[in-house]
C-alpha cells in the first residue's frame, strides 16, 4: 500500500520562490510520485494568483490557539499537472509584500507568522492522516516538535536543512506568544544562547535530518561551517545524512525550453541565444566569452570576493551579464561597475524567463559562493552549455569537477575550480576560462559532455525513498 507523505515548505515553485528550496519543494515530490502519494503544503501568500493557479478553497476552516491567543486558518488547495497541494492562509501569516522579510532584514514577527504555520501543518496532520512528514528549513521546524509533543499523532518526520545560516532565532519571549512550554528552553530543544532557535526543533525531534549534499552534511559538523550548532549536530549526528539535490531536467530542458528565442542541443545551437541576449544588454562581441551570475547579491554568495575581481575581470577579452537582488550595499557596488565597465550589465530583480535566457547565451557561470549547502545553478549551467567557475565547497564539490581531469566516459560534470574564497583565486580562474574558451574544440566536448550529464532527481529520489523506508 503506497504511503501518504505530507510534504511542507515556505515556498514552493511555481506559486512563490526566493531561493532554491522553492524549486526542491517543486521537483522531489515529483520525483518521488511512483513511491508516495505526495501532498505540499505552502502559505498562501498574497502575492500568488489564486486565479492563474485555480487555488480554490477546501470549505475548511479552524482556529489554532497560542498563548490565549486564537488564529484563523483556512485551507485552500489547486492541482497542477496532477499533482495536489494544499495552502494554509491566515492574515498575519500570509498578508505581506514579501516571504520573510526585504533583503536587509526579516519580519519582526517571523516568528509568530511561521508558528502559525508549524500548528497549521500539526492540525492538517489530524485532519488527514499522513504517515510521513517532510519539513524543510526552520520555517516549519517547530512542527516536528509538536508533533513530538502531542499523544494523537504518530507520523514519521524528516527534516531538511537546505542552509544551516537561516536557523529562525529569536528572543526568548516569545515563547509564551506561541504557546510552548518553558520546559522545552533547554540546550537539548530550543534553547540557543540565551534565545529560541526554530530549526533546533527539527533536528531535536525529527526521526531522521537531511541536508542537501553529502560534503555540506560533514561541512556543518566543522566550526568553519556549524553556524554554533556543530556541536548540537555532532550530538544528533546518527540520524544526519547529506543527499545531494536534483533539477527537475523537463523543465531545465534547452532542447524544449519555450522561454528560449531558440531551443538546442549542442553547443553550436547556444549561439542564436547568445547573439540575442547580447543585443538585448547591449554588449558587444559574440566571439568573447560570456560569463554571467545568477542569483542573490548577498555575503553567501560570495558577491563581496566577485564585486572586488569584477574590475579586473572586466579587462579581459569578455563580456559578464549579473542577474539578481539582495542587499543595497552589493546594488550600490554593482552598479557603479556596471556604469564604469561597458562589458559590465547589471539586471536588478529575479525572471524565471530571463534567468533561462541567460543560462542558455552563457559561456561560463560564476560562482564564487562562500558556502554553498547544494547549489542548483551548476547543475542547470551544466544542463544548458554553460561551463561553471565554483568555489570548492559544499554542494559544489560534489557535482563540479576540475576540467583539466576531463574524461569523456565520466557521468561527472566539468568546470573551473579555486580552492579558497578570495577575488585573486577567482580571477585566476576567469584566466583560466578564458584560455579553456580559446581552445574551441576542447570547450566545445566538454560542454556537450555536460549537457549530457544526469542531474535529474531520479538518484537523489531513490535516496531519500530507502531513508523513509528505514523508518518502517
Amino acid at each position: 500500500m503506497v504511503k501518504k507523505m505530507l510534504f511542507a515548505a515556505s515556498e514552493v515553485y511555481p506559486f512563490a520562490k526566493s531561493g532554491g528550496l522553492a524549486d526542491v519543494a517543486y521537483s522531489l515530490p515529483r520525483a518521488l510520485k511512483n513511491l508516495y502519494a505526495v501532498t505540499v503544503v505552502m502559505p498562501l501568500y498574497s502575492m500568488i494568483d489564486r486565479d492563474k493557479h485555480s487555488i480554490t478553497s477546501l470549505g475548511e476552516s479552524f482556529d489554532i490557539s497560542m498563548g490565549g491567543v486564537d488564529y484563523p486558518i483556512d485551507l485552500y488547495s489547486c492541482s497542477v499537472e496532477g499533482y495536489e497541494y494544499y495552502f494554509i492562509y491566515s492574515p498575519i501569516l500570509c498578508d505581506r509584500e514579501f516571504l520573510y522579510g526585504t533583503p536587509e532584514s526579516g519580519y519582526k514577527d517571523n516568528a509568530l507568522r511561521f508558528a502559525i504555520f508549524s500548528y497549521a501543518i500539526t492540525a492538517l496532520l489530524k485532519k488527514k492522516c499522513y504517515e510521513i512528514v517532510h519539513l524543510n528549513d526552520w520555517q516549519c521546524a517547530l512542527a516536528a516538535l509538536l508533533i513530538h509533543k502531542d499523544p494523537v499523532l504518530s507520523p514519521k518526520i524528516i527534516y531538511t536543512i537546505h542552509n544551516l545560516a537561516y536557523q529562525g532565532i529569536f528572543e526568548s519571549s516569545i515563547l509564551e506568544t506561541i504557546g510552548i512550554e518553558r520546559s522545552y528552553f533547554t540546550m537539548g530543544s530550543l534553547e540557543f544562547y540565551g534565545r529560541v532557535n526554530f530549526m533546533k526543533a527539527g533536528i531535536a525531534y525529527a526521526d531522521e535530518v537531511t541536508t542537501v549534499s553529502p560534503t555540506y552534511a560533514q561541512e556543518i559538523l566543522t566550526h568553519e561551517f556549524g553556524c554554533g550548532l556543530e556541536g548540537f549536530l555532532h550530538f544528533h549526528h546518527s540520524k544526519l545524512s547529506g543527499i545531494l539535490n536534483g533539477i527537475d531536467t523537463e523543465h531545465f530542458s534547452p532542447a524544449s525550453d519555450q522561454m528560449l528565442v531558440s531551443p538546442y542541443t549542442d553547443a553550436k545551437g547556444k549561439k542564436a541565444n547568445k547573439t540575442n541576449l547580447l543585443k538585448r544588454l547591449g554588449l558587444k562581441g559574440l566571439t568573447k566569452p560570456l560569463f554571467v551570475f545568477i542569483g542573490r547579491f548577498t555575503g553567501q554568495k560570495g558577491v563581496e570576493t566577485l564585486i572586488e575581481a569584477l574590475p579586473q575581470i572586466a579587462e579581459c577579452e569578455c563580456n559578464i551579464a549579473l542577474l539578481g537582488e539582495g542587499e543595497e550595499r552589493y546594488h550600490e557596488g554593482l552598479e557603479t561597475l556596471a556604469k564604469q565597465y561597458k562589458n559590465i550589465s547589471l539586471t536588478f530583480g529575479y525572471d524565471e524567463s530571463f534567468s533561462h535566457q541567460m543560462y542558455a547565451a552563457a559561456d561560463f557561470l560564476l560562482m564564487p559562493s562562500l558556502f554553498e549547502p547544494c547549489g542548483l545553478n551548476q547543475m542547470i549551467a551544466f544542463r544548458y552549455g554553460a561551463v561553471p567557475v565554483v568555489h570548492r565547497v559544499g554542494g559544489l564539490t560534489d557535482t563540479v569537477k576540475r576540467y583539466e581531469k576531463y574524461q569523456e566516459d565520466s557521468c561527472a560534470g566539468y568546470g573551473l575550480v579555486f580552492n579558497t574564497p578570495t577575488a585573486r583565486a577567482l580571477l585566476s580562474a576567469v584566466h583560466r576560462a578564458c584560455d579553456l574558451y580559446s581552445e574551441k574544440k576542447h570547450y566545445e566536448r566538454i560542454v556537450n559532455h555536460n549537457m549530457k550529464s544526469d542531474f535529474s532527481w531520479f538518484e537523489s529520489a531513490k535516496a531519500y525513498s530507502t531513508l523513509y523506508e528505514r523508518l518502517y
